[in-house]
Formats: C-alpha cells, sequence, structure tokens
C-alpha cells in the first residue's frame, strides 16, 4: 500500500510538471523582447521586395490577406514626408517664379491698345466645358492638398473638429466631382484637339518666348499658340494620368494587388503638385499676367488688336470669314 501511494504520488508530481511545461505561461518564461527572432526590422528585412505575410481569408477582396507587407513602410514614408517636400517645393517654387516674372516684366499690354472691335474667340459650349472642368479641378486641387498639408497647416490654426468636419467633406466632394473633372477633360480633347497639333510655327515662337520676355511684337500664330498648346497637352495628359489612377483609388479592388494600389497612389500624388504648378502659371496668363486674355473665357469675345497681337495669323482668318463686330469706343490704355 505504501509503495502504491508513493507510486500514485510520484505519477501526480509528473502530470503537474508536465502541463506546467506545456502551459503557455510557462512558455513565456523562455520569452526574450530583445532576441533577434521576434525584432520586426529584422522580419521585415528577412523578407524580400514584394514578398508579404498573408494569412488565410473567406471574403472576395483578396487584399484583405495581406497582414505585412514591407513595400508598405517607403509607401508611407513617402506620403508622410517626401511627398509634402515635393509638393511644398514645385507649388512655393511656382508662385514664387511668377511673382518674380510680373516684378520684373510687369504686366504684358496690348500694345496698341483697345479697338473696341471684337472677335468671337470661343463659342458658349467651349466656355462651360472650360468652366466646368476648371470649378472641378480647384475642388478637387484644394481637398487633395489637404490631404498632404492640412495636418500641418490647417489642424493648428482651425482645431481637431473643424479639420475633421472640413476633410470628410472634403473627401466627398473629391470622389464626385472626378467625374465631371474626366468628363472636362475628354470633352476638351475632342473638341480642341485639331488645333493643338505641332507645326512649323512653334519653332518660332519657342525662339522668341512668345513675345513674353520683352516689349514688341509677339511672333506669328494661329488660333492656338505653342505655349497655349503645351497647357493642351498637359491637361490631356495630365489629366488621363489622374483619371486611370484616381480611378484605382475610387475602387481599389480593381487592382486586386496592394503594391499596384500604392503605385497608383504615388503616381496621383506626384502628377497632382505638378499639375496645379502648371495651373497655376495657366491661371496668372490668364488673369494679371497678360492684359485682356481673361476675356476670351470671360465673355467669349476678345479686342480685335489683342488677337492681332497675340494671335495675327487667326486674327486674319477670322476677318476674312466676316467674324468681327464692332464694339464700344477704344478703351483708354491704363498708365504703367
Amino acid at each position: 500500500m505504501p509503495s502504491s501511494l508513493s507510486n500514485l504520488r510520484a505519477l501526480s508530481a509528473a502530470i503537474v510538471l508536465l502541463f506546467a511545461f506545456a502551459h503557455p505561461a510557462a512558455a513565456q518564461l523562455s520569452f526574450k523582447p530583445t532576441a533577434e527572432a521576434v525584432q520586426e526590422d529584422k522580419l521585415l528585412n528577412a523578407l524580400k521586395e514584394g514578398d508579404k505575410i498573408t494569412g488565410r481569408i473567406t471574403i472576395p477582396d483578396v487584399m484583405a490577406s495581406s497582414l505585412i507587407q514591407p513595400a508598405g513602410r517607403d509607401w508611407r514614408d513617402f506620403q508622410r514626408h517626401k511627398l509634402p517636400i515635393i509638393g511644398g517645393v514645385v507649388i512655393l517654387g511656382t508662385l514664387a517664379l511668377l511673382a518674380i516674372f510680373l516684378a520684373v516684366r510687369g504686366r504684358i499690354r496690348v500694345e496698341h491698345g483697345f479697338s473696341g472691335i471684337k472677335l468671337l474667340r470661343f463659342a458658349s459650349y467651349e466656355r462651360f466645358i472650360h468652366w466646368l472642368t476648371a470649378s472641378c479641378f480647384i475642388i478637387l486641387a484644394l481637398s487633395g492638398l489637404n490631404i498632404s498639408f492640412g495636418r500641418t497647416l490647417i489642424l493648428p490654426l482651425f482645431g481637431a473638429d473643424a479639420f475633421s468636419t472640413m476633410t470628410a467633406w472634403g473627401k466627398i466632394a473629391h470622389n464626385y466631382l472626378a467625374f465631371p473633372f474626366m468628363f472636362g477633360v475628354a470633352v476638351m480633347f475632342l473638341v480642341w484637339i485639331k488645333d493643338n497639333f505641332p507645326n512649323r510655327l512653334d519653332w518660332t515662337w519657342i525662339k522668341e518666348g512668345g513675345g513674353l520676355l520683352r516689349n514688341g511684337k509677339h511672333p506669328p500664330a494661329t488660333r492656338f499658340n505653342t505655349g497655349q498648346k503645351g497647357m493642351f497637352w498637359i491637361v490631356v495628359i495630365f489629366g488621363a494620368l489622374m483619371s486611370v489612377s484616381g480611378w484605382f483609388l475610387l475602387f481599389p479592388y480593381l487592382p486586386a494587388n496592394v503594391t499596384a494600389l500604392q503605385f497608383w497612389t504615388i503616381i496621383h500624388a506626384v502628377i497632382a503638385m505638378l499639375f496645379i504648378a502648371a495651373i497655376l502659371g495657366h491661371i496668372y496668363i490668364g488673369t494679371i499676367g497678360m492684359e485682356g486674355a481673361f476675356d476670351a473665357m470671360g465673355t467669349g469675345e476678345v479686342d480685335l488688336n489683342w488677337a492681332k497681337e497675340h494671335h495675327s495669323l487667326w486674327a486674319e482668318e477670322e476677318k476674312a470669314k466676316g467674324h468681327v463686330a464692332s464694339g464700344s469706343a477704344p478703351r483708354a490704355m491704363p498708365a504703367e
């Protein structure tokens, strides 16, 4: 009997020890937080470019299976640090250059004054599609810039509540106004492509700086000069890239790949910064930079003298067709 009791005690002790070592709490005793095997950076660095740590899912979205993706760190670093620097340099640099140009060159005046005779430059449907695209672009640009600069510039000034409300509405506006913007770019391409092919006059215009760098005669040009042709192709190409990349961001399940989605996000952001800088130059020339230029998209009509100076060949064609309407008396030239 004593022998059996001893054996029972020994067996009980062995079972207790077995459970103790098998229990997770006991296993944690050997856990070393500083061990190389459990350092996240070591784990991520061990993965090759494009590798992922994935799990099993039962939903259709295959991207949801990605648990760890080393490329995501580079994407996050670009969005948080590199993109604001790129955007700040490009946009602020453009504004600085335009300010210097205005200070040195001054406003480009109509050399012989306004004649009071008008030429129809843009029909009403052309102006409608321009302003539709332009107004959508402005809201898209502001709501997009908020993503990169809002936390730094807006949040400290207006507070968290105002910033979050503004950002939420900005996101809605960005998502829905993307569609009329894409429509506008497509229609502008179809309407104006015939007038924006390069020709032999463009090289002359480039060599003479378009007459923008100094006072004097502007090089001959048809309906659109070389600078305007360049802006047309910027809008078409950048608009297409923004549309394709934005489509993938609106519907992220289409690429079915996290790496591809990150790629299109970067393309969308970088092109947006360059696009905004280009449009700033366009706005400058169309408003304070050149006298009489805003009338083209404001009323659709431009002064004959303005047309002769900036689009001499087109002006002659319009006069020959009889597309000239007498206006009021010549406007006085403002003093420099």
